[in-house]
């Protein structure tokens, strides 16, 4: 009897559901797009609730197409769009505002604002990465801004924030498990690559507590269980989807590299259409 993997690969413009065989023989893939918005010029945002949608129905389209029963699935691994940021009521599950995208330049003044504090060689040393909007920290920053008592509900407990990944096992889950990997933490602009734990200072920085923040595991661990095939399957990898990628293109070796092009090539294609 073979076993099977269902692979979630939520991304900015749809998510789709790959089952594979003990082979890594493709058996269905399932996809569904969702729309983006842009309030503003720079501005990209997505309704949460829609990339959970578009998931479940994903996974149960591969799972009807491919005539496997839903024991058949041994496992599911999610890899995602890393630094689109989800803040959400920790009582009700919702969002409280659309989720801000990687790309979007929303929070571009506050950005600049940290900079001109003298941060960016702190935020650099502990987290590698350069004081821009595409990171998570200012986009959580930007949301407690923008809705109605953020900053009191965030310091009460209120609230939670998580990249893609952290939303979808809330949701698998039916709100048991609040928790990342390694890849996605390290592009909150957060995480200390070093300690691999949330930073104090890098939080400070922000204003934002760390109640809001999930647990840190590494990409292979099993994230918890969810019923949304009608039995028991575990969560067994989460993963951003350019170091799933790597993965995936077989750099193993410290030195290799990988390149994308998927999404110039397909604006160019879109373009002569």
């Amino acid at each position: 009897m073979k076993s099977y993997i269902l692979s979630i690969d939520q991304g900015t413009t749809s998510s789709r559901a790959i089952i594979f065989d003990e082979d890594l023989n493709i058996v269905t893939i399932a996809q569904q797009e969702i729309p983006n918005f842009f309030p503003h010029p720079g501005w990209v945002e997505m309704d949460a609730e829609a990339i959970w949608e578009s998931v479940k129905y994903a996974c149960r389209k591969a799972l009807e197409d491919s005539g496997l029963k839903n024991t058949d699935i041994k496992a599911i691994g999610i890899t995602n769009q890393r630094e689109t940021t989800i803040v959400w009521n920790k009582k009700t599950g919702m969002p409280v505002y659309n989720a801000l995208v990687w790309q979007s330049r929303q929070t571009n003044d506050l950005c600049e604002k940290v900079i001109r504090q003298g941060y960016s060689t702190l935020v650099q040393e502990k987290t590698g990465l350069t004081i821009d909007p595409y990171f998570s920290a200012s986009k959580i920053r930007w949301i407690l801004d923008a809705i109605d008592h953020g900053q009191l509900l965030a310091d009460n407990g209120e609230l939670l924030f998580g990249t893609v990944d952290s939303w979808l096992v809330y949701k698998l889950t039916n709100g048991e498990k609040h928790i990342t990997d390694v890849s996605n933490a390290s592009r909150t602009m957060l995480m200390d690559i070093d300690s691999l734990a949330w930073d104090e200072d890098l939080l400070n920085i922000w204003n934002i507590p760390a109640n809001m923040l999930p647990e840190i595991n590494d990409s292979s661990h099993i994230y918890g269980y969810t019923d949304l095939l009608g039995c028991k399957t575990p969560i067994a990898s989460v993963i951003g989807d350019q170091q799933a990628a790597l993965f995936g293109q077989t750099c193993y070796d410290a030195g290799q590299c990988k390149n994308t092009y998927r999404t110039c090539i397909n604006s160019r294609l879109e373009d002569r259409q």
